[in-house]
Order: structure tokens, then sequence, then C-alpha cells
């Protein structure tokens, strides 16, 4: 079976719909409203060699908040359902991304135990005149709950903060990507309990 899935998610702040194949080919499709975000999820969607199609509307003349923490619940539990009894998959994955000046590490483990180590520098100023650095700490909060993942970001190095921020979405994609990789090796889940 294709390891996908299409989800929809509507409250009073977001409506938001996600369709995500694991098995792609870095095709995307991103609307969200806000111009930064969306070039972080085709980044996302083309070094992990996801097929991605994001179409969200948020109260976004409000924050950006609210878009983008829903859009990472949404994509997580899209990668959730994708996943399905995760059979065969490597579970871990791991990538270190320059962007310039910029370094970043992403490690994960698709455990199914959410858990989110973020280090960045503080007091990052905003990406053009609107997106708050802190954002991407809260997409990837977001993502690393509702994807049942164990996730840890470091910033190594860097002092532009565009480029600090792709370097953790290209971070993250790649890991994933390895992580949710078919090993013909594996047997069931890679799990001594049987069960991720």
């Amino acid at each position: 079976m294709p390891r996908e899935a299409c989800l929809e998610r509507k409250t009073s702040e977001t409506a938001i719909r996600i369709k995500l194949g694991l098995d792609g080919s870095g095709a995307s499709k991103i609307s969200t409203g806000i111009a930064f975000f969306d070039h972080m999820l085709t980044l996302f969607a083309k070094h992990g060699l996801f097929d991605l199609e994001v179409e969200a509307k948020g109260d976004i003349e409000v924050d950006y908040h609210h878009t983008v923490e829903d859009t990472g619940i949404l994509l997580g539990q899209a990668l959730t359902q994708a996943l399905g009894t995760k059979e065969g998959i490597r579970r871990y994955g791991f990538a270190c991304v320059p962007m310039d000046e910029a370094l970043v590490r992403s490690v994960l483990d698709l455990s199914g135990r959410p858990f989110l180590a973020y280090n960045a520098p503080k007091d990052v100023p905003a990406i053009g005149s609107a997106f708050s650095f802190q954002l991407v700490e809260e997409f990837l909060r977001a993502f690393s709950v509702h994807g049942g993942m164990n996730l840890h970001v470091d910033v190594l190095a860097g002092r532009d903060a565009h480029h600090m921020a792709e370097g953790i979405f290209k971070s993250l994609a790649r890991a994933l990507d390895g992580a949710t990789g078919i090993d013909p090796r594996v047997k069931g889940v890679p799990s001594t309990k049987g069960v991720l």
C-alpha cells in the first residue's frame, strides 16, 4: 500500500488541508498565506523527497502563530497515518546541514514517544519584517508531538535567522527521509517491544 495520508483540520482560527506521500520525488504545492513558511515547507518536501500539498487559511492578520502551529499539528498527524504500522522502517534518522555560516543538526527517532529538544540562539531577530524565528520552534514542537517522534534539533553555528531556519528545515527533512526509509533487512517493526 502507498504510504500516503490526506487530512484536514478546521478550527475557529485555521482551516488546513495536507496531503503527504512519503515515497515521493520532492514535488510540492504549498499555500499558507505566509511566504517564508511556504518557502520552508517547499524545501522540506524537496530535501526529504516527500510529495507534499499544504493549503492553509488562518487568522494571519492577527498573528502567524496559529497557522504555523496548526500546520505542524496536521503534518505530524499525516506522518503518523502515512507510516501506518511502521513495519520495515529504519526508525532513526540523522542529518547535519550547512547553510552558509549556519550549521544545523537534526536527530530523530520515530519511537511513538514524542519529545523535542531544541537548542538555538536566543533573541534572534524576525525573518523579513514579520516571521518570528520563535515560530520555527513552535512548528517543530507541534510536528514532533503529533508525529510521535523524539526530535533533537541543534543550531551549532549561525548568525542569520533565514539561514538558521533553512538549515533546520533541510536537516529535519533529510533526517526524516532516513528514518522513514524502508530497510529490507528489517522484519516487522524495529523494536524489541514489537510495537512502535
